[in-house]
């Protein structure tokens, strides 16, 4: 945040609809800067998809299991003078993530990149260990020559992009633009095992490596720059970034359904709760699906923001299991994948709008990579990769199909579990359209499929004065770190234009909430 911003007026009123990680990281700016926020959500508490189930073993979580690109939670923190380590407790995990295959073969990546080529030579042979010590330089590249002009611009443009490869004509090579992922990866490793897993990474935003473009290979470098545990699970993460924002002076309501957007001309005015109550607005920040505006859920005033999400197509669901239980057979980390048997099976079926029939599951074993020992009862989140609803048809047999494809898939790895989750374990792509209206689903807003996919994201600032956007459907993406960079975005785009906002309602006192 600048520090040089002209004096405010009296209390500029902020209400942020939606108090998922977006939201609250604007939240903290914007209180900080001195603005009236009010914090609306619908929910019972803060987080959004960064959520957590009861179990007899404590909360587990539902959502997001480790922190990433860390350097973006130590500048939000420190621009309202704090510490990110002084809210939360984090543990720099050695194990990135442990792999599993049906044929047997195992393999753990490292934080240390030596380690891993080690464990890659160990595992494929030398070619492959030189193979994967050259993806590594080639995703630091991609990495950094994009981070500036793509991540932290809060509107990035063809040209930009153009004028990055321009001074750095080697990228193009790099990005290899005409070819998917998954073609960019058949070049660079012989091995098939390793294919399949560094093309998983597209799943990380709700992509195919078969559709997403090769420029994704770069996510690998967001990973092995570090990853963390947050002790006692990611919610703490949501829930220490509430308590200092309320620092800050910020007012939070959940149970808080808006059902309306207000605008006069351009210019909004404030917001409608479900219950009939009315808040008045100097701004507006979204931290929704960028899709219910376009649709009117929140108003027809709204329909002119993000109209591109109702023609681009969605981004992956997925079944999401949440419970507590002993493990038996194998040996885990935090991070854990067992891969199908056929990587192109997996995304086909997706593709024709099925969950796919041999699964690659994803399991996080939260009371792993800690440094003291699991307990008998062990916190588990397993992810199994499902199309959004557009091409879904939710049936009874819902739980009963997934419980099956999980747990005899696992069994077949020799990893079982006692006792085995119930239904209300699991959180289906109809839940999760039931939790986020109008994403049909969809975990990661638009779909990340071709080259100028990025692009196409609505931005922070939208057609109407005073409204915007944050979240994992805006610009940058999807992803923790990436939606907490949207909130930047939007916070600086308030504060810079602020100054054009003329009049303010004066139908409730700033920050509180009035009957009209």
């Amino acid at each position: 945040m600048k520090s040089d911003t002209p004096p405010l007026k009296t209390r500029d009123r902020v209400v942020i609809v939606g108090a998922g990680i977006a939201g609250l990281a604007a939240a903290l700016r914007l209180a900080h800067a001195g603005l009236a926020v009010t914090v609306l959500e619908r929910h019972a508490g803060p987080g959004g998809k960064m959520r957590a189930l009861p179990s007899d073993a404590g909360p587990v979580d539902a959502g997001p299991t480790v922190l990433t690109m860390r350097a973006v939670f130590d500048a939000l923190f420190a621009s309202v003078g704090a510490r990110l380590e002084d809210h939360i407790d984090l543990v720099r995990q050695d194990v990135l993530a442990r792999h599993f295959w049906p044929d047997g073969s195992r393999l753990d990546l490292f934080a240390d990149e030596t380690r891993s080529r080690a464990a890659i030579h160990d595992f494929a042979g030398n070619k492959a260990a030189r193979q994967f010590t050259q993806f590594c330089a080639r995703a630091r590249r991609l990495f950094s020559a994009f981070d500036a002009p793509m991540m932290q611009a809060a509107s990035p443009s063809a040209l930009a992009l153009a004028a990055t490869v321009a001074r750095q004509p080697a990228l193009l090579h790099a990005m290899s633009p005409l070819s998917t992922l998954a073609q960019s990866l058949a070049r660079q490793f012989d091995d098939p095992r390793l294919r399949q897993l560094f093309g998983r990474y597209a799943t990380y935003v709700g992509g195919s490596p078969y559709q997403s473009p090769a420029l994704l290979s770069l996510i690998w470098q967001a990973e092995a720059a570090g990853v963390w545990v947050v002790r006692g699970g990611m919610h703490r993460l949501a829930q220490s970034l509430e308590a200092l924002a309320r620092a800050h002076g910020a007012d939070f309501h959940y149970g808080a359904h808006v059902a309306r957007i207000e605008t006069e001309g351009a210019q909004v005015r404030g917001v409608t709760l479900g219950d009939g109550t009315r808040l008045a607005a100097d701004y507006i920040v979204f931290n929704g699906d960028p899709r219910a505006l376009a649709l009117g859920a929140l108003g027809p005033a709204t329909t002119s923001v993000a109209s591109q999400t109702l023609k681009l197509p969605r981004s992956l669901s997925a079944q999401v299991w949440a419970f507590a239980a002993t493990p038996s057979g194998l040996d885990l980390a935090h991070h854990n994948v067992f891969f199908a048997t056929d990587a192109r099976s997996e995304f086909d079926d997706l593709n024709a709008g099925r969950c796919p029939r041999d699964p690659t599951i994803y399991i996080c074993a939260q009371d792993r990579g800690l440094s003291e020992h699991p307990p008998h009862r062990e916190r588990f989140e397993i992810i199994l990769n499902a199309p959004p609803l557009d091409g879904l048809t939710q049936t009874a047999e819902d739980f009963a199909s997934c419980h099956t494809r999980t747990f005899q898939t696992l069994a077949g790895f020799g990893l079982r579990f006692s006792p085995l989750p119930g239904e209300g374990a699991l959180t289906t792509p109809a839940r999760f359209d039931r939790m986020f209206p109008a994403s049909l689903g969809s975990l990661y807003g638009q779909s990340p499929h071709g080259m100028t996919a990025g692009l196409k994201r609505p931005t922070a600032r939208t057609p109407i004065r005073g409204l915007y956007l944050v979240g994992g459907g805006a610009h940058p993406g999807a992803g923790v770190p990436m939606a907490t960079l949207s909130a930047r975005h939007a916070a600086e785009a308030i504060l810079s234009d602020r100054t054009l906002t003329s009049t303010c309602p004066q139908t409730a006192t700033p920050g509180g909430i009035s009957t009209a």
